[in-house]
């Protein structure tokens, strides 16, 4: 009998991930300054022990003003660099797990507080704000202050800030970058109709609002080592009528590949408050199918998979390669030894974890190396 398709081990462009599970990028706002500390040895140590193939780092911010929020996670300058380092240390002294980082620009939907303080807008002139900018000065919500227009100079400042923390996830000997184009950030912003309405080559149709984000794929490409995989997340749909919706996204994935990008993650929804989500169990798996149906690189899928035969379903009829675990694996890390138990799988554990294996699960446990 053929073991479970979830356990079976893939290539994403170079980089060869043992299983099917990827952990996605998950915020905690619990910077300083940019900079990660203590939490986030404690955070991404424990999900580098889960038996998961790839632990993706939290979006990270490519300049001050692209944050989220001021607790969010930077990548702009040699402190941040340096933070992040030790941590990445940290977790590689414990574990093989492959690690990527997510890179980001938050553009209209910056300088927010935290979710657990009400998440809501921060004037520009209050502490912890600061002037937002986006395609259009055109806000994300009614009432909030409105983000500026970026010109030429703020396109290519961004860009190179993108390529430049390209180079420093290089230089900290990450496996992989995901850039952020879902989710209502910026990039996203530039995609959709309701977020972008310049009048210039960076508007308008299809092509042109598509252009930035595909600037910013090119000079991060060219900024990361040839030899490990760029991919890219993407909001399927806005949930909103005259949004951004599938077909755009499907057109987007194939001129993505066409630039020799590694893998997409799709998500869905974030760019406006109308949104109309039919949240639910594998909710965005049909999003997900469009883009594989179209384009030959692995896709990833994710949103509210949380059975493990659930999850074994999408990767072995072929809806997507992988499955990405977000708030599912915070509340279970330990679910990818659950699934293998379940399926009949393998995962990689800590020698000091081995003695923790069930009786009934004799082989679930690789075994560990001479």
């Amino acid at each position: 009998m053929p073991g479970p398709r979830l356990f079976e081990p893939i290539e994403v462009g170079t980089l060869t991930l043992r299983n099917r599970i990827v952990i996605a990028p998950m915020c905690q706002y619990s910077a300083t300054d940019g900079k990660v500390g203590d939490w986030h040895v404690i955070h991404l140590g424990h999900l580098a022990l889960s038996g998961a193939a790839l632990l993706t780092i939290e979006a990270t911010a490519v300049l001050p003003e692209g944050r989220i929020s001021y607790g969010d996670v930077g990548l702009w300058d040699d402190a941040t660099e340096a933070a992040l380092g030790k941590v990445i240390e940290s977790v590689r002294r414990h574990s093989d797990i492959k690690i990527g980082i997510q890179l980001s620009h938050a553009g209209r939907k910056a300088s927010t507080e935290l979710p657990w303080r009400g998440g809501k807008q921060i004037a520009p002139t209050a502490a912890n704000g600061w002037q937002t900018e986006a395609p259009s000065a055109t806000a994300f919500a009614e009432g909030e202050n409105a983000p500026v227009a970026l010109d030429r100079d703020g396109l290519v400042r961004i860009r190179d800030a993108f390529a430049v923390a390209a180079t420093r996830a290089a230089r900290l000997g990450l496996d992989l970058v995901q850039l952020h184009a879902a989710h209502g950030y910026l990039l996203h912003q530039f995609l959709s109709p309701l977020s972008n309405r310049r009048d210039d080559e960076y508007g308008g149709s299809l092509e042109n609002r598509m252009r930035f984000p595909l600037e910013v794929y090119d000079a991060v490409r060219a900024a990361f080592p040839t030899d490990k995989p760029v991919t890219m997340r993407i909001s399927g749909t806005d949930w909103v009528e005259g949004g951004w919706d599938i077909d755009g996204t499907v057109a987007f994935a194939r001129a993505l590949e066409a630039r020799g990008c590694a893998g997409i993650h799709v998500s869905s929804g974030g760019l406006d408050p109308r949104q109309a989500i039919p949240v639910g169990p594998s909710y965005q798996v049909p999003l997900a199918r469009a883009v594989k149906q179209a384009v030959g690189i692995p896709v990833v899928a994710v949103g509210l998979i949380t059975d493990y035969d659930q999850a074994e379903a999408i990767v072995g009829t072929g809806d997507a390669d992988l499955i990405a675990l977000a708030r599912t694996i915070l509340y279970d890390p330990r679910w990818p030894w659950h699934a293998a138990a379940h399926l009949g799988g393998h995962v990689t554990a800590p020698e000091q974890y081995l003695r923790s294996q069930p009786r009934q699960y004799s082989t679930l446990f690789d075994a560990p190396k001479a």
